[in-house]
C-alpha cells in the first residue's frame, strides 16, 4: 500500500466512524509494516493536513465543481482534498506529481472531474477568493483558518475579530515539538550541546525542536520528556518546592507530574491520579525513565475527594477535561467536535475544582489549568469558585519574565505556545 493510499483509507475511515486521528494513524503505521521512512512521513503529513484544512480545501471544491456539492461522492472529496492538500501546502512535491498522483488513485468514473478541478486550481495561480472579512467575518475566518463557523464565533466573542483572527493564524506556527529537559541528569545548555534544539522563551527547562529526529532516544531513556511549554509554564506556576507533598488529580499522561517532581529535585512526595486505570501504567513508566522515585500514582475520580487526600496537600493541581481548543496545531481534528460537548464539561470542570479545593491544607496552593481558549471553561470557572469560597483567593505569579495577577491565559500570538489557562489560588490559614 502507498503512503498515499494509506493516507486516503485512514482519512475515509476517521471520517465515517469518529475515531481519533492519532490514535488511527499509529495503529495504522504499525500495521502497514511496508510504509517507512519518507512514505510514513509522507502518509503522516498528508493525513494530518487534510484534516486540518478540511473546510478550507472543501470551499474550494465546492466553488470549481461542474455538479451539485452533494453529489460529490465521499471518497471522490476525500481524493481532492487530498490532491489540492498538496498543492497549497506541499512545497516538496511539484504540481505535476501531485496531479498525475491523485487521479491515479481516482474512480475510473470520476477521473476527468478531478483532473479537471486539480489542473483548473493551477491555471488560476492556486488563488483562493475568500468570503468578505468585512461583510461575513465568522464565514471568513471559518474558511480562512478552517474551524466551523461556531468555534470562529466564539473567539470573536472572546476575544475581538482582529485578535481572533491572530490566534487562529499563529497555530500554524507553534513549535512541532517542545521537550522538558531531565534536570536531575542536565541542565538546560548541557542538554542542549548534547543534543541541539533552542531553548523555551519563557519555561526556564524547555527546549524546542522541529522535529523528532535526533531526540527520540533522548525521550526514551528518560533525558527529556514531551511537554509543550504552556504546560511546564503551568508547573512552574505551581512552584513545588523539596520536601512538599503534591497531588495532581488529573495528571495522564504524566507531564505535570514529571515536571512538579523535578522541581522538588525528587524529595517530598507527588502523589498522581487519573479515572482511567490503564494510563496509570503510562504514568510510573515514565517516572521509572526519568528516574523519580518520590511520585507514586493510582487511579482515581478527580470529581471526589478521599479520606485519604482531604486537607493533606502543600500544593494541588487540576488540569481538568477541557474542550482542547488551545492544542489546535497538534491534535487538528479537535476542531471538527461538536461544539456543544463543550458546555457538558462546565460542571465535571466545577467538580474537580471543589475537589482539588477539599485536598488543599491551609496556607496552601491550587492550580487549575486548561488547554482550551474559551473563557466559560476559564477565567468565568475561576470567578464563579471564588464567589463560592471566600476562604481562597488569587495568588499572583511570575515565571521568567512573564508575570499575573493569578489568571493567566497563555496563547500562540503572544507567547508561541499552545492556548493554555492557568489559574494560581491560595487557602487561608
Amino acid at each position: 500500500m502507498s503512503a498515499r493510499t494509506l493516507a486516503l483509507d485512514l482519512l475515509l475511515r476517521c471520517e465515517a466512524a469518529g475515531q481519533y486521528a492519532n490514535l488511527a494513524l499509529d495503529h495504522a503505521l504499525r500495521r502497514e509494516s511496508g510504509i517507512t521512512g519518507a512514505d510514513k512521513a509522507l502518509c503522516t503529513a498528508l493525513f494530518y493536513a487534510t484534516i486540518e484544512h478540511k473546510i478550507t480545501l472543501d470551499y474550494i471544491i465546492d466553488g470549481a465543481s461542474s455538479i451539485p456539492p452533494s453529489a460529490i461522492e465521499k471518497r471522490v472529496r476525500m481524493i481532492l482534498r487530498m490532491g489540492l492538500c498538496q498543492l497549497l501546502y506541499f512545497d516538496r512535491v511539484p504540481d505535476h506529481a501531485a496531479i498525475n498522483e491523485t487521479v491515479d488513485m481516482t474512480p475510473k468514473r470520476s477521473k476527468g472531474f478531478v483532473n479537471a478541478i486539480l489542473r483548473g486550481f493551477c491555471r488560476q495561480n492556486k488563488e483562493i477568493v475568500y468570503p468578505s472579512a468585512t461583510e461575513e467575518p465568522i464565514r471568513y475566518l471559518s474558511v480562512r483558518y478552517s474551524v466551523p463557523e461556531e468555534l470562529a464565533k466564539a473567539f470573536v466573542s472572546g476575544y475581538g475579530l482582529a485578535r481572533a483572527e491572530r490566534i487562529l493564524n499563529a497555530f500554524d506556527h507553534v513549535p512541532a515539538l517542545t521537550v522538558r529537559v531531565n534536570t536531575l541528569r542536565h541542565g538546560r545548555e548541557d542538554f542542549i550541546q548534547r543534543f541541539g534544539g533552542e531553548p523555551t522563551k519563557i519555561a526556564p527547562n524547555g527546549v524546542r525542536f522541529a522535529d523528532m529526529s535526533g531526540i527520540a532516544d533522548a525521550i526514551a531513556t528518560g533525558e527529556c520528556f514531551v511537554q509543550d511549554e504552556a504546560s511546564q509554564i503551568c508547573v512552574a506556576a505551581l512552584d513545588a518546592a523539596p520536601g512538599e507533598r503534591v497531588l495532581d488529580l488529573c495528571a495522564a499522561p504524566g507531564s505535570k507530574s514529571f515536571g512538579a517532581a523535578l522541581m522538588m529535585r525528587n524529595a517530598g512526595v507527588v502523589r498522581s491520579y487519573d479515572l482511567h486505570e490503564n494510563k496509570i501504567s503510562l504514568i510510573r513508566r515514565g517516572a521509572e525513565s526519568l528516574g523519580l522515585t518520590n511520585l507514586t500514582a493510582a487511579a482515581g475520580d478527580a470529581r471526589k475527594a478521599t479520606p485519604e487526600t482531604v486537607g493533606l496537600f502543600d500544593r494541588v493541581l487540576c488540569d481538568v477535561p477541557c474542550s482542547g481548543y488551545g492544542v489546535l496545531a497538534k491534535k487538528p481534528d479537535i476542531r471538527y467536535k461538536e461544539f456543544s460537548l463543550a458546555a457538558g464539561l462546565l460542571p465535571i470542570q466545577a467538580a474537580i475544582l471543589e475537589a482539588a479545593a477539599a485536598c488543599v491544607q491551609p496556607g496552601g496552593v491550587l492550580v487549575y489549568s486548561t488547554c482550551t481558549l474559551l473563557p466559560a471553561e476559564n477565567e468565568e470557572q475561576i470567578t464563579a469558585f471564588l464567589k463560592r469560597h471566600a476562604d481562597f483567593s488569587l495568588l499572583p505569579f511570575s515565571v521568567g519574565e512573564l508575570c499575573s495577577d493569578g489568571m493567566l491565559t497563555l496563547t500562540p500570538d503572544v507567547h508561541g505556545t499552545d492556548g493554555f489557562f492557568v489559574a494560581k489560588l491560595c487557602k487561608k490559614r
